[in-house]
């Protein structure tokens, strides 16, 4: 009897060996192993690919969908991101020097935001990695590809395999999430606390539940085995109905990202591993859109300082990978650029929305509620370049557009009035207003005591 999970790798390698083939003959098309239970509730039949899997666009519909994490909760299908499982007697050790993280409290069951630079100190790759024995860890995130490759050349006694077509990712983000999950396991979650993870079971079967914060709310997400994901995405929106979940399409996924002021790789900068012999081997094709001409493609890469991530690894603590050039970064002062928000001009957004019935030039159009995809945008003051604008969107929770933005850190305090240079070079630009926001957006609810609720 065939495994989903065989399928599911056998499309995931020949995917892999037929890449530069032309997409309608030669490429496997490579599904969610929860399409069947999601395809129900996808009546608009819509599909995206998020490389390399295929998730529904839309349910309802983008304005319901990116409210959900603030009003109840969604479970959405982040499957498709990469997946490394690390194992050996030196595995830890591999780990510490290759991430910027100190792990010397590691315990089985924790997570950590594994953050990996390369010699110049760029973020070459970063993501989820959480401890499941002694000598083993599972990775998750932009780039396991780099990941890989470091191990395997570094000489421990530690080994990496690839298992991103073996196993789901869902995320459970929002208010309720926590009711609609111990509706589905039918246990207390409540011993569970933030960057913390653990076993559990939906429906008999076998699945880990790790509490993260994505969204900026209380949240949550299942791994588990393919073969099991039309199961507990079928049980866990069931038994969370009653709590009002939402499933979340690719149209809305990322909203939540941007009021919780996070940066995502491959859309607000691109990972330094791209032009290594471990860059990503299902990375998105072409490059960034939007206004910012970079004149090197390293300008597309991000120093963790930049991203507000210089405190996840103490210059003190460890020898890893880029470390003395964040060494040198800090005897010059710290990052020249920070991350921040902009709230948009909603006179001049309205205005460009409005362009499009007059008969003047025509702008780019800006999608709603957001593009899917990278676009960088310059960022003005005065006329002068100050900084990069990302992932510009519209918050139906906050009822403005906004975006990040690194900028120059004597200007990056809040209130400071800049513009966007909106629109790809050779078309009809636009220069809309701006003003500097802190981070988040929106209160940070990431980390309250569910004993409480």
């Amino acid at each position: 009897m065939e495994h989903l999970t065989d399928r599911q790798r056998a499309r995931y390698q020949a995917l892999l060996e037929l890449a530069d083939r032309p997409f309608d003959v030669e490429r496997p098309a490579v599904f969610s192993p929860a399409a069947a239970a999601q395809d129900e509730a996808n009546v608009k039949g819509l599909l995206f690919r998020w490389t390399p899997v295929f998730i529904p666009y839309e349910y309802t519909n983008w304005s319901e969908e990116s409210l959900a994490h603030v009003r109840s909760c969604y479970i959405g299908d982040w499957s498709a991101i990469g997946k490394l499982r690390v194992h050996g007697t030196e595995a830890l050790t591999a780990l510490t020097r290759i991430g910027m993280n100190n792990l010397s409290r590691f315990e089985p069951g924790q997570i950590k935001h594994h953050v990996q630079l390369d010699e110049r100190g760029h973020i070459a790759s970063e993501g989820l990695l959480y401890r499941v024995a002694e000598e083993e860890f599972v990775y998750s995130g932009g780039g396991v590809d780099w990941t890989s490759w470091q191990i395997d050349q570094g000489g421990w006694d530690a080994k990496s395999e690839v298992i991103s077509p073996d196993m789901f990712i869902f995320e459970i983000q929002g208010p309720t999430s926590l009711f609609a999950l111990e509706a589905a396991t039918g246990e207390s979650l409540r011993d569970i606390g933030f960057n913390r993870s653990r076993m559990t079971s939906i429906s008999g079967i076998p699945a880990r539940i790790l509490r993260s914060g994505i969204s900026g709310e209380l949240g949550y997400e299942l791994h588990g085995s393919a073969d099991d994901a039309n199961a507990i995405w079928t049980a866990v929106v069931e038994a969370g109905t009653e709590h009002g979940i939402r499933q979340l399409g690719m149209r809305s996924q990322l909203v939540a990202h941007i009021e919780a002021g996070i940066a995502t790789v491959g859309i607000d900068y691109l990972p330094s591993s791209i032009i290594t012999p471990g860059a990503p081997k299902l990375f998105p094709r072409g490059m960034p859109d939007g206004s910012f001409i970079p004149t090197d493609v390293t300008e597309y890469f991000r120093r963790p300082g930049e991203l507000g991530w210089g405190r996840r690894g103490a210059l003190t603590s460890h020898d890893f990978i880029g470390r003395d050039a964040l060494a040198a970064e800090a005897a010059e002062g710290g990052p020249a650029r920070h991350l921040a928000g902009l709230h948009w001009n909603n006179e001049d957004v309205i205005a460009l929305f409005a362009s499009q019935f007059d008969d003047g030039p025509l702008p780019d159009p800006m999608e709603m509620p957001r593009k899917i995809g990278a676009s960088l945008d310059q960022v003005l003051v005065n006329g002068n370049p100050v900084g990069v604008s990302t992932s510009r969107t519209y918050s139906t929770h906050l009822r403005r557009t906004i975006s990040l933005c690194v900028i120059d850190r004597d200007i990056a305090a809040p209130g400071t009035e800049v513009t966007v240079l909106w629109g790809n070079p050779g078309t009809a630009q636009r220069e809309l207003r701006a003003t500097v926001t802190s981070l988040p957006m929106k209160e940070d609810r990431r980390r309250i005591d569910v004993n409480t609720l």
